[in-house]
């Protein structure tokens, strides 16, 4: 696939969060170098939240998650060379992102992956 090189953008509110600059492909995963942008003060905290409870191996734990990644998808959108995603799943760790998403909104049934 011919995503590397690509600039996603990460969008949110009025100012633009950050771009990433795609450097590996990994399907389903794209991964790259994120460069803040002024929007990302705003939502900093989230992605340090979400990510830390990705890492902890209690089920009680996947509800936050869950409740925080919605809050990050009510405050970010993503968008591809071609145009915004309607689905994704983005993590952004200092100056690395990594993300998968979809063409089309996930099944709100289907199980998590």
């Amino acid at each position: 696939m011919g995503f590397e090189g690509e600039v996603w953008q990460v969008r949110g509110g009025a100012e633009p969060v950050g771009d990433i600059l795609i450097d590996e492909a990994d399907f389903p995963w794209l991964s790259g170098r994120f460069t803040a942008g002024p929007g990302f003060a705003a939502v900093r905290e989230l992605f340090a939240r979400e990510l830390a409870l990705t890492e902890e191996d209690d089920e009680q734990r996947w509800q936050e998650w869950e409740e925080a990644y919605d809050e990050i998808r009510r405050q970010v959108s993503l968008v591809a060379p071609a145009g915004p995603v309607p689905e994704f799943l983005l993590h952004i760790e200092g100056e690395r992102a990594w993300f998968r998403w979809s063409d089309e909104p996930f099944d709100e049934d289907a199980p998590a992956v």
